[in-house]
C-alpha cells in the first residue's frame, strides 16, 4: 500500500508541475494581449515631443537663412530693422 501511495503522489506532483508550467505560459500570454490592447485604446501622447521638434527645426531654419543670406550683415540687419518697422 505504501508503495502505490508514493506512486500516485510522485504521479500527482508531476501533474501539477506540467499543469503550472502551462498555466504560466498561459498568463503570460495574457498579459502580452493585455498591454497590447492597453497601447491600442491608450496612444502615448508625443504632442510636447512633436511641437519641440518642429520648434527646433524652425530655429535651425532660421539661423541658417540668416547665415546664408547673399547679404552682409549691415544690410541684413537694416533690412530686418525696416521690416519690424512696418510690422508695428
Amino acid at each position: 500500500m505504501n508503495r502505490y501511495a508514493k506512486l500516485l503522489l510522485r504521479t500527482a506532483l508531476n501533474l501539477i508541475d506540467d499543469y503550472s508550467d502551462q498555466v504560466g505560459r498561459a498568463s503570460d500570454r495574457v498579459t502580452d494581449m493585455v498591454d497590447r490592447g492597453r497601447d491600442m485604446i491608450y496612444p502615448q501622447d508625443n504632442t510636447l515631443r512633436n511641437v519641440l521638434s518642429f520648434a527646433a527645426g524652425v530655429s535651425v531654419g532660421v539661423g541658417a537663412a540668416l547665415l546664408l543670406a547673399p547679404s552682409s550683415g549691415s544690410e541684413l540687419r537694416q533690412s530686418i530693422k525696416d521690416r519690424m518697422q512696418r510690422a508695428s
